[in-house]
């Protein structure tokens, strides 16, 4: 399926004149609730697909898997940060129990990563449709970051989409999100699991998805710009 020939041919549909805040956007604004076009538009791009296979990288919410079945997707779950922090709190356990000046106990970070991927990520090439991966970039160390985008691209086929969100500043709270329709997404504040790294700039976004070949991206009244990848 050739995604660029499938963006060319719907630009004009695409094309949409601005919107004034109505009443549902005050709503928004004081809930956690937020309106994401990027997940529109990666909808979109699915939507030729039959029994399309999707990779969500965030927590599990029942209302989110059902979203996607009901829509005839075939969706997989893997909660990646929350997967990285009980690799390091075990890793810091065998440190401590280690002997004393035995150095055969410590890592670098870089072997750290490698590790964590030899268990994490474990999919076949080219297998999935589209990988739903919401802020995690913004969360994970530099040694680790590229080594998961690497495995990403290699288990994405073809033509296929990654949605990924950006913080323009530190957020206040840690949040998790939660499918609720085709372009409306519920943050969830959770316990915090991991500090936030970085603010990224739009070329260090285009950096980090160099192997891409296409990107659009979305820019919400919160700041927040959802990126659009195409393999």
């Amino acid at each position: 399926m050739d995604w660029t020939a499938k963006n060319r041919l719907g630009s004009t549909a695409t094309a949409r004149a601005p919107v004034k805040p109505g009443p549902e956007a005050a709503t928004a604004a004081s809930t956690n609730i937020r309106v994401s076009n990027g997940l529109k538009e990666f909808l979109w791009l699915l939507s030729d697909e039959r029994q399309g296979k999707i990779l969500d990288l965030g927590a599990v919410f029942q209302s989110t898997v059902m979203f996607f079945i009901e829509k005839g997707f075939r969706l997989s779950t893997e909660d990646l940060l929350r997967s990285w922090k009980e690799f390091l709190h075990a890793e810091e356990e065998t440190l401590r129990s280690a002997a004393v000046g035995d150095e055969n106990g410590r890592v670098s970070q870089g072997m750290l990563a490698g590790k964590f991927l030899d268990t994490a990520l474990q999919y076949p090439e080219d297998h999935f449709h589209g990988v739903l991966a919401w802020d995690l970039f913004d969360y994970l160390d530099a040694e680790l970051l590229p080594r998961v985008m690497e495995r990403i691209y290699t288990v994405m086929r073809p033509g296929g989409a990654v949605l990924a969100s950006f913080h323009s500043r530190a957020p206040e709270r840690f949040n998790r999100y939660k499918v609720v329709d085709s372009q409306t997404l519920e943050l969830v504040p959770t316990p915090t699991l991991a500090v936030h790294a970085r603010v990224f700039q739009n070329r260090e976004i285009l950096d980090i998805f160099g192997k891409f070949r296409s990107s659009k991206t979305f820019v919400g009244r919160d700041q927040v710009r959802e990126a659009l990848l195409l393999k």
